[in-house]
């Protein structure tokens, strides 16, 4: 045992007598361990321990705890344009809450329907060619849709019709009777082609079969209009939303699995999440003003937020986990809401009356809103996808939107 420990240990049971060269080693010994001459024991349990010098202290345990918390890396958002990328006219759009007026297909064409007439406008070179016109007197169109094909176009109208147009030939190809009032929403899935109307009736039909035999399920559950329809991404279900305040989660089979009363006005606005499945979003009308999100394998509400305004259509990103919501009054803005947080992104403005549809691109980079001050707007809000060939066909359709100013 060392000298030093060892004394301090065992000095105090034995005083013999040391010589002064111990005596000069000793002295040493405690200057070295900072050990005054007049200390106890080192094992003394009465006493605190000494303070190290200054100079003792880690200086790099003091940088890191004053560092601790302020490393964590931080997500890094993009720059989010909020302005309209163009603007074109649309005269004669029907303001109604209740139709659903405008659609995208995956070819990059728009359908609109202006009163009575239906256009496609060509977003890869901006030709614009009229599809469709109604000829009795005071009939208009009230929703329309394109199937996955981009080649056949649905169109509902007011005197109770459901039609199917050949985009290509601009030709009829179907005529599908089951409603007796206007037609206010369509949905596809595959074959199969739901119609939601006033008479609060779903009609579902089978394009392949004869007319006769065409409608092979009518779902009754709504008590008013139903103005929202869509399919899931998978097929496996059908979300319906009604002026009656309900929401349906309807099976492939078309069966009733959840009806869900949590909205306090019309249920217009229905988007299904591209990222999870059996997540949907719907919006509420003005009495509610609230996007709701839910679980449709078990009907449960998993989150909710009150924007302020009535909510006309919904539009998920499929790039990022985020979702756009356009509005009516009083700000007639479209807001996006980052997911599951719901932080408030960004806020776009520029239409003049409340934004009634929405639409996106088949790249996922924009969207193009319909508004009851009769004008087409387009945004880029959700970024341009990735890879060189996304970014080739989002510069090709941007560039294609300084041709023409106007629909018709």
């Amino acid at each position: 045992m060392d000298d030093l420990p060892h004394f301090e240990l065992s000095g105090q049971e034995n005083l013999a007598e040391t010589s002064p060269s111990k005596q000069a080693l000793n002295a040493l010994l405690r200057s070295a361990c900072n050990v005054s001459e007049d200390s106890s024991r080192i094992l003394a349990f009465k006493h605190k321990a000494p303070a190290p010098p200054e100079d003792h202290v880690n200086q790099m345990a003091g940088l890191y705890n004053s560092n601790l918390g302020q490393c964590a890396p931080r997500k890094q958002y993009r720059p989010i344009p909020t302005t309209q990328d163009r603007i074109l006219d649309a005269p004669d759009l029907v303001d109604d809450y209740y139709l659903n007026l405008l659609d995208w297909s995956s070819n990059n064409t728009i359908a609109v329907a202006l009163g009575a007439t239906a256009y496609l406008w060509n977003a890869a070179d901006g030709s614009i060619e009229e599809l469709c016109s109604l000829p009795g007197e005071g009939d208009y169109i009230t929703s329309l849709k394109w199937a996955a094909d981009s080649t056949h176009l649905a169109v509902g109208t007011s005197s109770a019709r459901v039609q199917v147009w050949d985009a290509a030939r601009c030709k009829q190809v179907k005529e599908l009777p089951g409603h007796t009032n206007r037609v206010s929403s369509l949905a596809w899935n595959n074959a199969i082609l739901s119609s939601g109307g006033r008479d609060s009736l779903i009609c579902n039909f089978d394009v392949r079969l004869r007319k006769a035999e065409a409608c092979v399920a009518t779902l009754r559950s709504h008590e008013q209009e139903v103005c929202g329809l869509a399919w899931s991404p998978s097929g496996c279900q059908l979300a319906s939303g009604g002026n009656d305040n309900a929401l349906c989660i309807w099976s492939a089979g078309f069966e009733l699995q959840h009806k869900i009363a949590a909205h306090q006005a019309a249920v217009k606005a229905l988007a299904w999440c591209p990222f999870q499945s059996n997540l949907l979003a719907s919006g509420g009308g003005t009495a509610d003003r609230c996007i709701r999100f839910w679980n449709t394998s078990t009907g449960a509400q998993l989150n909710s937020i009150d924007t302020g305004s009535q909510v006309c259509a919904l539009q998920w990103s499929r790039h990022e986990r985020e979702i756009l919501s356009s509005h009516g009054y009083s700000k007639n803005q479209l807001c996006l809401w980052r997911y599951p947080t719901l932080v408030k992104a960004a806020e776009l403005t520029g239409h003049t009356a409340r934004v009634l549809h929405m639409a996106q691109s088949p790249d996922g980079s924009s969207v193009v809103t319909a508004g009851a001050d009769e004008t087409l707007r387009f945004w880029k809000v959700f970024g341009e996808p990735a890879g060189k060939a996304g970014k080739a066909a989002a510069q090709a359709s941007g560039s294609s939107m300084m041709r023409s100013a106007s629909i018709r």
